[in-house]
């Protein structure tokens, strides 16, 4: 996979949107970039993750009450500390503050529950063509993505519900990547899609059904032909 932007981004859904800005602006410390309308009753509130994305998708509408997704927790690198500081939201999702380079984390990571730990190191490595830098942890430009296994996984993960649920790649041709990870053992969940003059999209999921978008956006490779 041929990145755009040496990093990847992460979103979680809520309907309780204030105490969520409270704390990850305020306990985690992570700057507001700014609000991007997604659809109708759907807002985007978008926060700087050290050049990443966090993603805090607001639904005005209540969400479903689903399992949680197979990503159960995201690692900031943040200079200054000398032991990780874990921390939970107000509705339990987990992220951990590292000092630079634990577990590899240089900037963020995000810590994936797998029932089959091989099939994803398979997907990862073949399917989306990310680095190994050790069994499980993949290299994703700046970000690590580290997989463990949990017997407890979602065996087909559902994209609406609270909590952690995609991951976003942010690539030159959208509908190239996506062919190459359908021809590789991905399946897909979305085909591509043009969203006004902002971006192309499509998403794809992982042998446990963990949505991941693949974004071709426009600010950022200047065309979406």
């Amino acid at each position: 996979m041929h990145l755009a932007k040496p990093r990847f981004d992460i979103g979680l859904a809520t309907n309780d949107l204030e105490p969520m800005l409270a704390f990850w602006q305020g306990e985690a410390g992570v700057p507001f970039d700014h609000l991007l309308p997604i659809r109708r009753g759907q807002d985007q509130h978008r926060h700087d993750l050290l050049g990443s994305v966090l993603k805090i998708n607001h639904h005005a509408t209540p969400l479903p009450d689903t399992p949680p997704s197979g990503y159960r927790e995201l690692l900031v690198a943040r200079e200054g500390l000398a032991t990780p500081a874990a921390l939970t939201d107000p509705e339990g999702n987990r992220v951990t503050l590292v000092p630079p380079g634990h577990e590899g984390v240089t900037q963020i990571g995000v810590r994936l529950g797998v029932r089959d730990v091989e099939a994803h190191r398979r997907f990862y490595r073949e399917a989306l063509g990310l680095q190994e830098e050790r069994p499980g942890a993949f290299r994703a430009g700046e970000g690590l993505l580290i997989l463990e296994h949990d017997p407890d996984a979602p065996s087909d993960a559902e994209m609406r519900g609270h909590g952690w649920r995609y991951i976003t790649f942010q690539v030159f041709k959208v509908d190239d990547e996506h062919a190459a990870v359908l021809a590789k053992g991905g399946r897909e969940a979305m085909p591509p899609t043009t969203l006004g003059t902002t971006a192309r999209i499509s998403m794809v999921r992982d042998p446990d059904g963990n949505w991941i978008e693949l974004s071709q956006r426009a600010s950022i490779t200047g065309s979406l032909t």
